[in-house]
């Protein structure tokens, strides 16, 4: 099954910085097996049934380590150590004594008693919706892990994934630096402060607008029957205000057009008509 950090509706599936923290709140004020549990899954990542299978020989005072026996490895026995913070090697502590013998389960409760637990304490925390579970715990470690610039290899083997392909997807959850690139984009505040935005003063006169040329003044043809013919346009300029190339031609093309015109004109006129049969 292919792991998946958002739901089909698009929620998120894992816990964010700000939701483990009151998880992790809510959760000191607790007993201590109920206290140890949830931080211990908090702050490892670990799957509820291999946290519930722990022991006091599973944890390595010395190393700061959380020895966890991986389930899911089929057919052989594979253990990957976790790092942990010294606040939850107290608490571990204390639970272990807990515990008559050292090969005894820290928790011996079943898997739907540890999976109550914590959803009583995401309750108390006001965390609601598809995250709020044992699982979203695991996604927001790794979520976070991903975000504090650990190596994505090292990410793997505390959640003991066999590819590291699927410790690759926690890399689509938006992280604060992603949020700040967008917001650059955006030219929208970033870190409290209001990015500048565009000027709306005139621009200078260096690079003002050039203004337009003038019209160029009507242009008038003289033919041979002596009438005068008038000729308006107005040709294209270029950046020096002079006509272009392609403006002249078609200057040229409207006096052949208007003398065409005029010779139309002289062959149906009676005076003309006359003069040319004599």
């Amino acid at each position: 099954m292919e792991l998946m950090i958002f739901t089909n509706c698009g929620k998120r599936k894992y816990l964010n910085g700000n939701e483990l923290a009151m998880f992790a709140d809510k959760a000191r004020n607790l007993a201590l097996d109920v206290q140890s549990f949830c931080l211990t899954i908090a702050y490892t990542g670990c799957r509820i049934s291999e946290a519930l299978a722990l022991t006091p020989e599973n944890i390595d005072f010395e190393a700061q380590a959380l020895i966890v026996k991986c389930l899911k490895k089929r057919g052989k026995i594979v253990y990957r150590g976790i790092p942990l913070p010294v606040a939850l090697l107290d608490i571990l502590r204390k639970q272990a004594l807990q515990v008559d013998e050292s090969t005894q389960r820290l928790w011996p409760w079943s898997r739907m008693t540890g999976y109550r637990r914590i959803r009583e304490v995401m309750e108390s925390a006001g965390i609601v919706g598809d995250h709020a579970s044992p699982k979203g715990l695991r996604h927001g470690f790794a979520v976070q892990a991903i975000q504090a610039n650990v190596p994505l290899t090292m990410v793997q083997r505390w959640l003991g994934h066999a590819d590291i392909k699927t410790t690759a997807i926690y890399t689509s959850a938006m992280g604060a630096e992603e949020r700040s690139l967008a917001a650059r984009m955006w030219r929208e505040e970033v870190d409290g402060q209001t990015a500048p935005q565009a000027s709306t003063a005139a621009a200078p006169a260096s690079i003002s607008a050039r203004p337009e040329p003038p019209s160029p003044p009507a242009r008038a043809r003289t033919y041979g029957t002596g009438m005068r013919y008038r000729v308006q346009y107005r040709p294209a300029a270029d950046a020096a205000g002079n006509p272009s190339q392609a403006s002249r031609k078609q200057g040229l093309s409207a006096d052949r057009a208007s003398k065409k015109t005029l010779l139309n004109h002289l062959r149906d006129c009676a005076l003309v008509q006359f003069w040319l049969k004599r």
